[in-house]
């Protein structure tokens, strides 16, 4: 599956622990990461320096849903169930 054009819901509702760069803390979860261009793509998409945790998210039928809209409430779902807090 191919990522969705224009959504970037991976990139936002997720928190990253790591460092990215431009980001030396990561992010919480909710911000819109720095490495997001104009149009919702990732500008280290295939490079070494992209987090670890990027690198291990794919695209799903059961994340991506049929809309940016469903990808993020379905993110946001994960990362609740899944925050230590």
């Amino acid at each position: 599956m191919n990522c969705r054009p224009n959504c970037g819901a991976c990139c936002i509702s997720p928190s990253i622990s790591s460092p990215i760069p431009g980001m030396a803390r990561g992010k919480p979860a909710g911000a819109r990461c720095i490495q997001l261009d104009e149009d919702d793509r990732c500008m280290i998409f295939g490079r070494p320096e992209r987090p670890v945790v990027c690198q291990s998210l794919r695209p799903s039928d059961e994340m991506c849903g049929e809309s940016r809209e469903q990808a993020i409430r379905w993110l946001d779902r994960v990362e609740r169930q899944t925050s230590p807090n």
